[in-house]
């Protein structure tokens, strides 16, 4: 499809999803201005999600908040058809239709093989791992980092990029018999630990990964635009 074609089809797309955002509306109870729909798009957390999450609640005892995974195929259209209220995920593109905005940070972590030539090291470098290969999950719920940033890393120098159609836990099994080496965000890293097989910190140019907040601004929710409103301010706290 050409780019004005694809142009064409996210004008169209906002307009469908949004017929079905008035219809739906229209059929919701009040209740449902009480609760707030968290979609988590390939983010696990972090210090920044949990202490926003602690301080809304804090703020807001009787709203109640869901948190659910959503696949990187679907976040866009939950928050257009307000499935969802406010996602979070890394950079998928151009946001048609929806508000975004980078609130937090993450730093990249690559896990390696317990016997691994380079788990000596406190950090390493892209240009470490020039000659070997970057294996990047895209089953179901697509790819866990943003692609673009996949392509500056092996275009700068770093790892060739191979894209298994495994969901994560089979890609560490392929680390584990040293078939290669994978990334994840740091929360995610300090999470789970992994036998024969250890995550060290990346340094240097392309490693961080941005997660943005998506949200659609005509949701007519007070709670949404309130939890957006702690984030800024969160992020713009020194």
């Amino acid at each position: 499809m050409t780019q004005t074609g694809r142009a064409w089809t996210d004008v169209a797309r906002a307009h469908y999803d949004g017929l079905l955002d008035a219809f739906t509306h229209c059929t919701r109870d009040h209740k449902d201005a009480k609760t707030l729909r968290v979609g988590l798009c390939w983010v696990t957390g972090g210090e920044f999600l949990k202490r926003l999450i602690d301080r809304f609640v804090a703020i807001y005892p009787d709203v109640s908040l869901t948190i659910e995974d959503i696949p990187t195929g679907q976040c866009l259209a939950a928050i257009r058809r307000r499935r969802l209220d406010v996602a979070f995920t890394y950079d998928l593109g151009p946001f048609s239709s929806c508000c975004t905005e980078v609130f937090w940070q993450e730093r990249l972590f690559v896990l390696l093989p317990s016997r691994h030539f380079l788990v000596d090291r406190p950090a390493i470098a892209w240009s470490d791992l020039a000659e070997m290969c970057l294996l990047v999950p895209t089953g179901s719920e697509g790819p866990p980092v943003d692609l673009r940033l996949l392509q500056r890393i092996a275009t700068d120098g770093g790892p060739a990029v191979h894209t298994c159609r495994a969901n994560q836990a089979t890609v560490i099994l392929k680390v584990q018999l040293g078939q290669g080496v994978t990334l994840a965000a740091e929360s995610y890293a300090r999470t789970v630990a992994v036998d024969s097989a250890i995550w060290k910190p990346v340094e240097g140019q392309n490693s961080v990964n941005s997660i943005r907040t998506v949200w659609l601004d005509s949701n007519p929710k007070g709670v949404v635009h309130r939890l957006i409103a702690i984030a800024r301010n969160m992020a713009e706290a020194p």
